[in-house]
């Protein structure tokens, strides 16, 4: 499935907002999970600042916390989310 959303831009604003100056864009795979030992191991502040980033980037608002689990399984979903309602 192809996205309109640049992905690599997100993962270049995740990175900013994340402070993950260790990392560039192309070390993050879309597929790969956000949270967890798996993948970038992101926690629950991290959750917050990628809530933030979309409302202030993208005029989403995210209040459901339920709704932002299934949101940030990784980039993918994240790109799919903002394509869908922004």
């Amino acid at each position: 499935m192809h996205f309109m959303m640049d992905t690599l831009k997100l993962k270049t604003q995740i990175i900013e907002a994340l402070n993950l100056e260790e990392l560039k864009p192309e070390d993050i795979n879309d597929e790969a999970p956000l949270f967890g030992p798996d993948g970038l191991g992101l926690d629950s502040i991290d959750a917050l600042e990628l809530i933030v980033l979309m409302e202030k980037n993208y005029g989403i608002k995210l209040s459901d916390p339920a709704k932002a689990k299934s949101v940030f399984v990784n980039v993918s979903t994240m790109a799919r989310f903002i394509e869908e309602n922004k």
